[in-house]
């Protein structure tokens, strides 16, 4: 397996040798893309980890209450007797 030491130095050496036209081209393009995707994303319709998580509570509640109505229900729909 490689040491990912030496795979950081092959990169540094191969980005070194580049042409500073080609370099800066490329770091040109990067920033333009992450650009793109950023905003891009932001147009998605994605809430944060947090809320995720306050919703799965609240839901996981509303399941709760949900159970004990219906096991409330069952029972008064038993016949008396």
């Amino acid at each position: 397996m490689l040491n990912p030491k030496k795979l950081e130095e092959i990169a540094k050496q191969i980005s070194d040798s580049l042409p500073p036209g080609v370099k800066n081209m490329a770091e040109g393009a990067e920033a333009k893309v992450k650009q793109v995707l950023q905003s891009q994303i932001s147009r998605l319709d994605f809430v944060s980890r947090e809320e995720f998580d306050i919703q799965s509570q609240v839901l996981m509640r509303t399941r709760e209450k949900l159970e004990a109505l219906e096991a409330r229900l069952a029972k008064l729909e038993q016949p008396q007797g």
